[in-house]
């Protein structure tokens, strides 16, 4: 697919919410529903704009259409859906999705509505006034059409669709206005099929002579948290199992996404909930669990939250989500929670629900966690600058599901800084936030940040990492103690070649070493040189450590050497950062002298971690400064120190 831009202003249309049967009546109309990707064309500047629902160009993508704009001869700014066919000329999302293979694939772009003609917005006409003007205006082409509908007669022309194998129809108010980012009940969709988005966040080992992976696991966002609703493994060829399972390599991690980890007749590999996938499905149980459930696509035009049921009403899952709200509201006897607004650095920043318990073991509140990173703020800013941030966002409490959120969507303020930078595992731009200040620090925690998780580079240069890491990473059956051991022969390692690394706890239960790159060397560079050292570690401790990645082949009483946390936009907790973890332990940085058996990572808290940090000073100072020389060091390896 190609690298596409996300804009950095865009309409969001007008949706539609679901119904369930189609009707009569005169002050209807009833068009198609279109299976493809829902696109605004902005012909109203000199330069055309093409977008997604979510803001990403279509430009390059779909220039089958775009290239067909110079032949409209107003300015105006349409509404509308990307459709490709198969060769029996029936819509198909699953061909739409292949258009880089194909670029000979039949597509049009059915154009049905004008929110924009000529200097004027038309949104405040009705929606029938808006198809005339429409009509008049589009100068329709091979591939650029207008979308007709019928008046009155839902229920004839919901059966013409279903006899034509067509996924549905639209059912709209003749007299709707337009209303940007609104899912409205004056626009219907009403389906044959049961379709639905849902998150992967896993999948199961194959069975018999099938490759990559046996079946998904799928996800969904009720009220703010992940909910296992089911797996499939049917809907794939061989050709698109494989494509998926690579995709899905990236962003394998080694713990369940689900607070309650679902059974499974097969070992499940888990992963990032980053990828959304559309499903067909016969219906959802009263436990929210699909049944029958096909896949259909990866939605690469919808994000994670994008699924949350709580965004549709008449969604089946929603049951579940007033059962939730009710048992939690009857559960609640607590104090009303508090609400502030603050100024730092000149903005105003709106804190929400401060007594909210977000380690209810330990008495910890939201409002704890914003004035710990306030007390700690000129020591941890210097660690975040112009680095991208993974948001990894606890808004219930640690004790709730969490969720990673990399794109900083449109709900961000305008003072909130972010950077777009391509993303390869998701094959799209993503627009990052990155953390300069005390407000957008206070920001960030009032959305449920509890850590704080950089790049290993900063703005502008991000394919040069500023420091290498070394992330001691071990199984359950390692003690602390062991990790320790590990730590100091990595340093005997490092000391070796006459490298100074700098140790720091996770705040769980690895150490992470740092050494100084000063972004002299690329990422690969680095990983490569990572890899080195921790094989040399390695060889002198066999016996506890190993660089096997897969958790299924690896020795579960032993450390992984992780070097590929040096990879581009791999993240780790910050130094100084407070983890989501019960005793509300905090990444600290150490004295190697302080590395030695009996230490333990909840030594230092949000409770104790800033008398430290005075104490003692800036330790990590020197991660951020000048970088080692690595060929020197590669010299003495091969010498042997």
């Amino acid at each position: 697919m190609t690298n596409e831009k996300k804009l950095a202003s865009f309409i969001r249309p007008m949706l539609a919410k679901s119904s369930e049967k189609a009707f009569d009546d005169e002050d209807w109309v009833f068009e198609i529903k279109w299976d493809g990707y829902r696109a605004v064309a902005d012909l109203s500047h000199a330069e055309p704009q093409f977008y997604s629902r979510n803001g990403i160009s279509f430009l390059s993508k779909f220039e089958k259409v775009s290239q067909d704009f110079n032949r409209q001869k107003h300015t105006m700014i349409l509404d509308g859906e990307i459709v490709a066919y198969d060769e029996n000329g029936k819509p198909s999302f699953q061909l739409l999705q292949q258009i880089g293979d194909n670029p000979d694939l039949a597509l049009t772009y059915q154009v049905f509505d004008i929110l924009w003609l000529n200097g004027h917005s038309t949104e405040e006409l009705p929606l029938l006034q808006r198809k005339e003007l429409l009509k008049e205006a589009l100068t329709e082409t091979d591939v650029i059409k207008y979308c007709d509908h019928i008046s009155e007669n839902g229920i004839a022309f919901f059966d013409q669709m279903k006899k034509m194998k067509l996924e549905g129809m639209i059912a709209k108010k003749a007299d709707s206005l337009y209303t940007e980012n609104l899912r409205s009940s004056d626009w219907l969709k009403i389906k044959f099929t049961n379709t639905d988005e849902a998150i992967i966040c896993g999948f199961t080992e194959p069975r018999g002579s099938r490759e990559s992976f046996g079946a998904l696991i799928l996800g969904k966002y009720i009220d703010g948290k992940l909910i296992y609703c089911g797996h499939t493994g049917t809907g794939f060829n061989k050709e698109s199992l494989n494509l998926l399972y690579n995709r899905l390599k990236k962003l394998i991690v080694k713990t369940s996404p689900f607070e309650n980890i679902p059974k499974t007749n097969m070992p499940v590999t888990w992963t990032k909930p980053e990828l959304v996938c559309e499903i067909k499905y016969s219906e959802i149980t009263k436990d929210s669990i699909y049944r029958h459930p096909v896949f259909v696509a990866i939605r690469e035009d919808k994000e994670p939250e994008d699924t949350s049921s709580n965004s549709d009403k008449n969604h089946p899952m929603n049951n579940k989500s007033k059962e939730m709200k009710a048992k939690t509201s009857s559960a609640k006897t607590e104090n009303p929670e508090k609400d502030k607004e603050i100024t730092l650095n000149k903005h105003k920043v709106k804190l929400t629900n401060q007594d909210k318990m977000y380690f209810p073991k330990d008495g910890i509140t939201k409002g704890d966690v914003i004035e710990y990173y306030q007390s700690v703020a000129s020591y941890i800013l210097p660690y975040l600058k112009n680095r991208p941030l993974s948001l990894n966002r606890f808004p219930n409490g640690i004790e709730e599901q969490g969720f990673y959120q990399k794109d900083a969507g449109d709900h961000m303020p305008d003072w909130i800084k972010t950077t777009e930078v391509y993303s390869e595992s998701n094959d799209k731009n993503i627009d990052y936030v990155y953390c300069n200040d005390k407000a957008t620090l206070a920001y960030l925690n009032n959305l449920g940040c509890i850590d704080l998780n950089p790049w290993n580079s900063a703005l502008p240069d991000l394919e040069h990492p500023d420091y290498l890491v070394l992330d001691l990473d071990p199984s359950k059956k390692n003690t602390f103690d062991d990790v320790i051991e590990t730590a100091l022969q990595v340093n005997e390692v490092l000391n070796e070649v006459k490298i100074k690394g700098y140790c720091k706890t996770s705040g769980s239960t690895g150490i992470h070493i740092y050494i100084p790159m000063g972004g002299k060397y690329d990422f690969d560079q680095v990983k490569d040189f990572a890899h080195i050292l921790m094989k040399q570690v390695n060889e002198k401790l066999p016996k506890l450590t190993t660089l096997e990645r897969s958790l299924q082949k690896r020795d579960d009483k032993k450390i992984y050497l992780d070097y590929l946390q040096n990879r581009t936009g791999q993240t780790l907790a910050s130094v100084y950062s407070l983890r989501p973890k019960e005793g509300g332990s905090v990444s600290m940085p150490l004295e190697w002298d302080e590395v030695k058996p009996g230490l333990k990572p909840t030594d230092f808290t949000i409770h104790n971690a800033l008398e430290r940090i005075k104490e003692k000073g800036d330790i990590f100072k020197p991660v951020l400064g000048k970088g080692i020389d690595m060929m020197k060091a590669l010299e003495l390896l091969q010498n042997g120190g």
